[in-house]
């Protein structure tokens, strides 16, 4: 391989890597220069809300579900330490869907759904990317 491809390739990839951690670490604020963000869908088997789970006064029952469709706008979620998730991704494209953190990974393709399941037993922010591609798609939240 030509050594100046082979420092070139790399340069990019670092820069590809810092961008991405830039993006999914960086804080949020309210000087609308943050990533733009879309409601997810959480739900439950009792009741519906956007980005939050269930009051503490309320049991919970069945996973925290988080629906992302690749293309868009990133999607961000937040569940508590401790629950059952589902994400499902739609995408034009055929990819893998990787959480990381979790290390968890399934197939999408066109007019196909992946689907995540696992316990949130890690806190932390968590991307969700379509891998092939490294684009990031979603950012799961775990908290206590």
């Amino acid at each position: 391989m030509n050594p100046q491809f082979r420092k070139v390739a790399l340069i990019a990839a670092a820069l590809g890597l810092l961008l991405s951690l830039f993006i999914a670490l960086r804080p949020d604020d309210d000087g609308g220069t943050a990533v733009p963000t879309a409601t997810v869908a959480t739900t439950t088997q009792s009741q519906q809300s956007p980005t939050t789970e269930p009051p503490a006064t309320t049991a919970p029952t069945g996973p925290v579900r988080f629906s992302i469709t690749a293309g868009g706008e990133i999607e961000r979620g937040t569940v508590k330490v401790g629950r059952d998730v589902v994400i499902t991704v739609m995408a034009g494209v055929s990819d893998e869907v990787h959480l990381h953190g979790y290390d968890l990974s399934d197939d999408v393709a066109p007019g196909e759904q992946a689907e995540i399941e696992f316990e949130a037993t890690v806190p932390g922010q968590f991307e969700v990317e379509l891998e092939s591609r490294h684009q990031l798609i979603g950012v799961l939240e775990v908290g206590a």
